[in-house]
């Protein structure tokens, strides 16, 4: 694929924004790429790389209340992690909000690599997280550490995004618990609403089927055994069908 750059990928506002999620395994990964590449997408290319290396710490109160309010159906809900782009080194404290329209939105403000996990010592970032969350610094600790490989495509008219996140790897601070998800593969597409998307049809020609999940949610799903999980569990099923395989956790 040719390539595009970040400063050409940071040109694309996507104003009328619809998402959508997908999950299948590397074979199907395989043919959606060069199915991609014969309709002429380009793929995000930093650094002479193709393939990111993403870290994440999300964050969460004593009870897990982020996660119940997405377990439990809450419209408007947060996320709060810290996540560092292994290969440029950058690394933000970021805030994601859903609202009761299924939008979502993403602040973030830059931090030291070393404060991935505690950043309470960064007043700049304790004054970020108060004003643009419902927490204080006080309230969360960090729960879960993901990591993951991302590709990055857009297509010729730079009307939608593709992220397509391999190798998922998570591990529990609470409860000492690992996993990954072995070959699955989590797509995420975003795209201009007014405009018709190649990509859906790429994935409707493979039977790639939209399956909306939470990396933060699934990973607790798998690596808490004391947490209220049942509604993800049926996502865990739906992974594990599409892989072919049981997920295990050590």
């Amino acid at each position: 694929m040719a390539p595009i750059t970040l400063e050409e990928m940071d040109s694309i506002k996507l104003m009328n924004r619809i998402d959508s999620k997908y999950v299948t395994n590397e074979a199907t990964l395989e043919r959606i790429l060069e199915s991609a590449a014969a309709a002429g997408y380009r793929v995000l290319e930093s650094g002479g790389q193709r393939k990111s290396p993403y870290d994440s710490v999300y964050f969460d109160t004593p009870e897990l209340k982020m996660f119940y309010l997405h377990h439990n159906r809450r419209l408007v809900r947060q996320k709060v992690r810290t996540r560092s782009y292994v290969n440029s080194g950058d690394s933000f404290l970021e805030i994601k909000r859903k609202n009761n329209h299924g939008r979502t939105s993403k602040k973030r403000i830059g931090i030291e690599p070393f404060e991935m996990m505690e950043f309470s010592g960064n007043p700049e970032a304790c004054a970020y997280l108060a004003k643009h969350s419902w927490f204080t610094v006080e309230d969360i600790r960090p729960v879960l550490e993901t990591r993951f490989t991302r590709i990055t495509l857009v297509n010729p008219a730079l009307t939608e995004r593709l992220t397509i996140d391999t190798q998922l790897a998570f591990r529990n601070f609470r409860t000492g618990h690992k996993t990954d998800l072995q070959d699955a593969v989590i797509i995420e597409l975003k795209q201009d609403g007014r405009a018709a998307s190649q990509m859906k049809g790429i994935l409707l020609d493979l039977r790639v089927k939209p399956l909306r999940v939470s990396k933060y949610c699934i990973a607790v799903t798998l690596t808490d055994p004391v947490a209220k999980t049942g509604r993800f569990k049926v996502k865990v099923r739906a992974i594990e069908k599409i892989i072919g395989n049981h997920l295990t956790t050590i």
